[in-house]
């Protein structure tokens, strides 16, 4: 494939994932004082589908959109790491959002809210699963 149609694909998944975002934040329920973030978006809804449950999910399916592009346009042979096992960049990726899960409760156990910390540990993590697993 030339590279022009490479940055086609990547300008038209781009700009997809672009009018999603705006689409998800157009539907934050507004009160007088503005943008209630972490107001139910469907009001009587089954579950607590808030802003921040929605992008966490955005942003799951981003990577995994970002990563099955990656696969596609740069194949990799699998590698071994610290652990021991063959893995590739999904292997990695999946390891890391498993342990990150890990680590949050682990923060919700040890210290409670707010995440803010755990985040940058989950951070850390991935970036040493990423270089060294």
């Amino acid at each position: 494939m030339t590279a022009s149609r490479w940055n086609a694909i990547y300008l038209v998944t781009a700009g997809s994932l672009a009018a999603i975002l705006v689409a998800l934040i157009s539907v934050v329920p507004r009160t007088e004082d503005g943008a209630d973030w972490f107001a139910p978006l469907v009001p009587g809804g089954w579950m607590a589908w808030t802003f921040p449950v929605a992008l966490f999910f955005f942003v799951i399916a981003c990577l995994l959109i970002l990563f099955t592009i990656l696969a596609i346009r740069f194949p990799e042979t699998p590698r071994r790491g610290v652990l021991r096992i063959e893995t590739t960049r999904g292997d990695r990726l999946f390891i890391s959002l498993l342990g990150s899960a890990f680590v949050c409760i682990g923060w919700l156990f040890a210290f409670g809210g707010p995440l803010w910390g755990a985040l940058i540990l989950c951070l850390i993590y991935a970036a040493a699963v990423f270089r060294w697993v």
